[in-house]
């Protein structure tokens, strides 16, 4: 009973949060203004002739740092499921 409160807890939850997202930016319509402003203002603000760069770094560094560590815990988790294999065969 315990199990089955919580996975329609969590379902409740992820529905609202995806709804949510639909709510705040409609999906397949990108905000034009966001991009017109990095491409004339990234060189004064950030000091790069790159866009890319200074959206990766500058604007969304947070980000970026949070989907790095997702791919390392990630990488750790598998790299730890392969050694847990080779101990148990030897």
């Amino acid at each position: 009973m315990r199990k089955t409160a919580a996975a329609v807890s969590l379902g409740i939850v992820i529905a609202f949060l995806v709804a949510l997202a639909f709510l705040i930016h409609p999906f397949g319509q990108p905000p034009s203004q966001m991009d017109d402003y990095m491409i004339q203002n990234s060189q004064a603000e950030t000091g790069t002739n790159n866009v890319v760069a200074a959206v990766l770094f500058d604007y969304r560094g947070f980000d970026t740092l949070g989907e790095a560590t997702v791919l390392f815990t990630a990488v750790m988790g598998v790299v730890m499921l392969f050694r847990a294999g080779k101990k148990r065969e030897g």
